[in-house]
């Protein structure tokens, strides 16, 4: 049999995990490689991940997270309240310290259930309940609210943003 350089790169594609040779460990964001002939991804300081061919996530194998890729960045998919609002609480840290502002936060709708008790409802003095949702003073919408669009399968939250910092600074209330 007669191999042609065609041949040669699909027989190299299969030996490595889908994600290919190598990734950026969703941790560190160092280049780490793949192991041949396995699912497998070594991180010298994080351990071992494993991509899953069928559900297209990398699972780290020592905390049981699970990660999905949307263009070429890693998102966590999260199971716990905490684990989403810390996230959050973080991206808003992020803004602050580069001169923006959060307008609103905008959330992955498969969160809505898990994030829920979570949320403040305004409320005036009359008892009357605002409509949006607020987390760390911002209103929050969801996923479902926007037509689609396949980040949301993948990705956890959005936030909208201006120049400017917050007229006071709400994030610091993180688990009240």
């Amino acid at each position: 049999m007669q191999y042609t350089q065609s041949n040669l790169e699909i027989n190299l594609a299969l030996q490595y995990p889908i994600f290919g040779p190598e990734i950026q460990c969703p941790h560190c964001h160092q280049v780490i490689p793949a192991l041949t002939l396995t699912d497998t991804y070594l991180c010298p300081r994080h351990g071992a991940f494993e991509a899953d061919p069928k559900t297209k996530e990398l699972v780290h194998l020592q905390s049981g997270r699970h990660w999905k890729r949307w263009q070429e960045e890693w998102y966590r998919q999260h199971t716990h309240p905490d684990g989403i609002r810390f996230e959050i609480h973080e991206a808003l840290d992020r803004l602050y310290t580069q001169g923006y502002r959060a307008t609103k936060v905008i959330i992955a709708s498969r969160y809505q259930q898990l994030v829920s008790t979570y949320l403040e409802r305004n409320t005036s003095w009359r008892g009357n309940s605002e409509s949006s949702p607020r987390l760390y003073g911002l209103p929050v919408m969801f996923s479902q609210e926007i037509p689609d669009d396949p980040r949301w399968e993948v990705i956890n939250f959005d936030l909208a943003k201006e120049p400017g910092v917050p007229k006071r600074y709400p994030y610091f209330r993180l688990f009240e």
